[in-house]
């Protein structure tokens, strides 16, 4: 893998300029000098988007508009629209449109199909551009040479008599969580990877040379199982997710110890409540799994320390309402390998490297 993204070395000089400007009265000087400062320090891209309070493409474009312009930079330009030549002319649509029907991969990247903003940084990587071009760029050129994607989207209710109730016991936890500075929200749930069966994807794309998806299959010598499960909590606030797999299935007793885990976890940033919003899985509802989560809260009252539960159960069929679905969706299809099986530490390996999180040992139930 490719080091995170960080500006070179500062100077003496770079570094009086960038602290001088957090004093300026343009926010948007401010904010750059800030992601600069950050990133000199080698944080990554992710963190220094939760701390400035911005998008992590912002901190990219910060950081690649320094390595050119250099302390020039730091001023905003004219919003005032300008009259230019196209980005993309004929040949530079055609050296597109070969960039389309190669792997990300190829290129050094974590995924295997393209998206908007993955097309401009390449782009500009591959010097197809003179500079990284936005997102909307990229997405008029290949309307100009008649290239769309497109996916047809079901409309799903639950059939939960009590949805609207629950839906609002879901939503007055998140408004306080958002209220108190010692709690964190988390999204909770299970979710198998299948080594065969591929994500439904869309990709950019011409009617000729659509993107094929080799069917796969189990090979009956091979050790490795045909999917993977895992744990996962999805911490909003800080953009993060806490992923641990399971040597066999979720059960009561795994789910305790990823809930240990996960409050040791939480323990450690700093925080003392920790409302918990999941579905209705068996090993959710179990009484061994309610007994421990009240045993926990108890042990947290009597003793002052670690991190008291607050759990919130979502109407039966509505992953709508959990965070951490499309997390799951996006990661499945940023991992796949059209054209091959993963191995199971493959597929490991490129979880665990999606999410940013180290590749722990699998949770499993306790030999008596």
């Amino acid at each position: 893998m490719y080091p995170p993204l960080s500006v070179h070395p500062l100077s003496e000089t770079e570094q009086v300029s960038l602290k001088q400007g957090l004093r300026s009265k343009d926010a948007f000087t401010v904010r750059r000098c800030q992601i600069l400062l950050a990133s000199a320090k080698r944080t990554r891209p992710k963190e220094i988007a939760a701390y400035v309070g911005c998008s992590v493409q912002t901190v990219r474009n910060t950081i690649h508009a320094f390595e050119q312009q250099g302390l020039a930079c730091l001023k905003a330009e004219s919003s005032r629209p300008k009259t230019t030549q196209p980005i993309f002319d004929e040949d530079k649509r055609n050296q597109l449109r070969q960039l389309l029907h190669a792997n990300p991969r190829q290129f050094g990247k974590s995924r295997s199909s393209w998206t908007l903003d993955l097309l401009a940084e390449v782009c500009w990587e591959q010097r197809i551009t003179e500079h990284q071009v936005s997102r909307t760029t990229i997405e008029e050129a290949l309307k100009a040479m008649q290239i769309t994607w497109s996916r047809a989207k079901a409309w799903i209710v639950s059939p939960d008599e009590q949805y609207e109730l629950k839906k609002r016991q879901r939503n007055r936890l998140i408004s306080l969580s958002e209220k108190h500075s010692d709690w964190i929200l988390g999204f909770m749930d299970e979710v198998w990877w299948s080594r065969l069966r591929d994500p439904m994807m869309h990709s950019w794309t011409e009617d000729k040379h659509p993107l094929h998806l080799v069917e796969k299959s189990a090979d009956k010598t091979e050790s490795d199982p045909k999917a993977i499960a895992c744990y996962g909590v999805y911490l909003r606030s800080q953009s993060q997710m806490l992923v641990r797999f399971v040597e066999q299935r979720p059960v009561s007793e795994i789910t305790c110890q990823f809930l240990e885990w996960v409050t040791h976890q939480v323990c450690e940033m700093g925080k003392r409540v920790m409302p918990l919003i999941w579905d209705n899985a068996t090993w959710h509802l179990s009484k061994q799994v309610q007994q421990w989560i009240k045993h926990h809260n108890r042990q947290v009252k009597q003793t002052g320390t670690g991190v008291r539960l607050i759990v919130c159960k979502l109407p039966v069929k509505s992953p709508w309402l959990n965070a951490i679905e499309p997390k799951w969706i996006h990661a499945k299809r940023a991992i796949v390998e059209p054209e091959r099986k993963l191995t199971a530490l493959e597929l490991k390996t490129r979880v665990s490297d999606y999410f940013d999180c180290p590749l722990l040992d699998p949770l499993a139930k306790k030999v008596p």
